[in-house]
């Protein structure tokens, strides 16, 4: 087969950076099910027509066909989900009568994106989600609880080298009250315009603003003023409120903001921030929304963002509404293994023993060694060829394996620790090799 063209943005580790993300993928499900989410799974692809809202996302979704479909196809063209709220979404109103509420879920899983691939950013890229969902009423206080989940997820990521998080709240209310407040209508165009802050600056956004939302210099500089509001606790409000802008939905959002603040700060301090460009592009989010930076890597945006959403699940008579975060874990990875890597695997392999193999005619012994390893949960692997011992040795050296199993040393079954080269009497059925060894460790660089 002839070499294929890469595709850049569809990040494939090797082996052992394999072993580092499936560490992270375990930690953050520890994390989710202590705090009694369950595991979900949907499917990769949806109706275009639920994906390509309003929002910006549309010119970023996949779109996917049969190469030699038929005229369904066309009729109903399906689409790569972009985030797994959508498809959670569709999934919660699909199976309302066999979930109760509230529901709590975690799901980890690839999605896709037709954006362009830099640093931390990818085409194809695993996220870890978490949602409450309620049906008909969500109780404020999960607006607290999901945020803390998550950082409390990356505070058990700091084995890794984790640098601690500062989560970064606003609320949608906040900002499209003050947006009306000032006497701009077509709010979307506001929210997409702050949204862009940190990519393109103070000046470009006030262009969009007059642009996109119809903003005068004077609408444009209160936009901009509000967007620079950033505080450690609840006082925030007095600096919105110094502004001068009224309206009823601008007062309902900084209530939520400020409970949201202070009920953290009790639980967690300093954990959440209020930052008031915080505006996430995506349309369907209606109250709090979230942001995360790891400290002294903000250079890579946020690793985990997320929001209350209340009309995103819906049957007409009934609506799901909930609050959820994703973390970014393929952009996570990017940091752990990338260029200035922070972790590294003890092995390419699960494989903690490799044994050896005299002759292949007593192949059949070394067979029974390993399978007797095996069921003590060892892992275990045989040697490929009968080869002269000191290859076979540097097989297991070049993948980590720490120990070389003999069937026929000067004292019978002999097990050998090739990183110290000491070599001792062995029964498969007893020996064990010591607990750090059984598996393969992520370790700081």
């Amino acid at each position: 087969m002839a070499r294929a063209a890469s595709l850049s943005g569809f990040p494939e580790w090797l082996p052992a950076d394999r072993i580092v993300e499936e560490r992270v993928i375990d930690l953050l499900k520890h994390t989710f099910e202590l705090h009694g989410f369950a595991a979900v799974s949907t499917r990769a692809l949806e109706p275009l027509s639920a994906l390509a809202k309003d929002g910006e996302i549309d010119k970023e979704v996949f779109a996917v066909s049969r190469l030699h479909g038929d005229g369904t196809d066309a009729k109903n063209p399906l689409g790569l989900h972009f985030d797994l709220t959508v498809p959670f979404a569709r999934y919660v109103v699909e199976n309302a009568g066999r979930l109760s509420f509230p529901f709590k879920r975690y799901q980890i899983q690839p999605v896709w994106r037709g954006e362009r691939p830099q640093d931390g950013r990818f085409r194809e890229f695993v996220q870890a989600d978490i949602d409450v969902v309620g049906e008909d009423a969500l109780a404020e206080h999960f607006e607290v609880e999901v945020p803390l989940v998550m950082a409390e997820a990356f505070g058990r990521l700091s084995e890794l080298g984790v640098p601690p998080v500062r989560i970064l709240a606003n609320d949608r209310r906040l900002i499209e009250g003050f947006a009306r407040g000032v006497g701009l209508t077509d709010i979307p165009a506001v929210l997409r315009g702050i949204d862009k802050l940190d990519k393109i600056g103070e000046e470009k956004v006030a262009e969009l603003l007059a642009a996109e939302a119809g903003a005068d210099a004077r609408q444009q500089e209160l936009c901009l003023a509000l967007a620079r509001i950033e505080s450690p606790d609840a006082s925030f409000a007095d600096e919105v409120r110094a502004l001068g802008v009224s309206h009823p939905l601008l007062d309902e959002g900084l209530g939520s903001l400020t409970r949201l603040l202070e009920a953290a700060h009790r639980r967690a301090p300093g954990t959440v921030w209020a930052q008031l460009k915080i505006a996430r592009g995506l349309d369907y989010y209606t109250g709090a929304v979230y942001e995360t930076q790891l400290v002294g890597h903000e250079d890579l945006g946020s690793v985990a963002s997320g929001g209350r959403y209340d009309a995103l699940a819906s049957t007409g008579k009934r609506t799901y509404p909930g609050v959820g975060m994703s973390l970014g874990v393929s952009r996570l990875m990017s940091r752990l293994v990338g260029a200035d890597r922070m972790v590294e695997s003890t092995r390419s392999v699960p494989t903690a023993v490799l044994v050896a193999v005299s002759t292949e005619e007593d192949r059949p012994a070394s067979d029974a060694v390993a399978a007797a390893l095996r069921a003590r949960g060892i892992p275990t692997d045989v040697a490929p060829a009968a080869a002269k011992f000191g290859k076979q040795i540097r097989y297991a050296d070049r993948r980590g394996i720490p120990f070389v199993w003999f069937c026929d040393g000067e004292t019978g079954h002999e097990v050998k620790d090739i990183r110290s080269g000491e070599q001792t009497g062995a029964d498969p059925d007893v020996w064990t090799p010591p607990a750090d060894d059984v598996w393969p460790r992520v370790e700081r660089v």
